[in-house]
């Protein structure tokens, strides 16, 4: 069956076969509602168990992504803290941040398991 996609102006349209009807096919948008700032911080993520390490590879206001050593699930939810540089805040001194939030998705890069994860509630730990 032959396909043949026409994008016009966000949306799309699909023909298929000698008839050449037109559908509808769903293009995908980023919903990316903050900016991402390509930090790569180190971060400590907790389990119900454990703690395990992981990198960051760009964080914003509303989420973060990971680079881990080991694959986590859609819809995972985590906890997880990370020490934001005082130079990035503007203030002289790093802030640990606790976090809460969701895995979102999930994907492998070479040899890196990379998560996608909400940032729901956070946290500046005393000093």
């Amino acid at each position: 069956m032959e396909y043949a996609t026409i994008v016009s102006q966000g949306s799309a349209m699909r023909a298929s076969g000698p008839s050449s009807v037109l559908s509808p096919v769903p293009v995908r948008q980023e919903v990316r509602c903050a900016v991402r700032f390509p930090l790569e911080l180190s971060a400590v993520i907790f389990d119900e168990d454990r703690s395990y390490a992981a990198k960051t590879r760009n964080i914003s206001a509303s989420g973060v992504l990971f680079e881990l050593d080991h694959s986590v699930s859609v819809g995972e939810n985590l906890r997880f803290s990370l020490r934001m540089p005082g130079q990035v805040l503007g203030i002289e001194h790093d802030v640990l941040v606790h976090c809460t939030g969701r895995v979102v998705r999930c994907y492998l890069s070479e040899d890196q398991h990379l998560a996608a994860a909400t940032i729901d509630e956070y946290q500046f730990a005393a000093q």
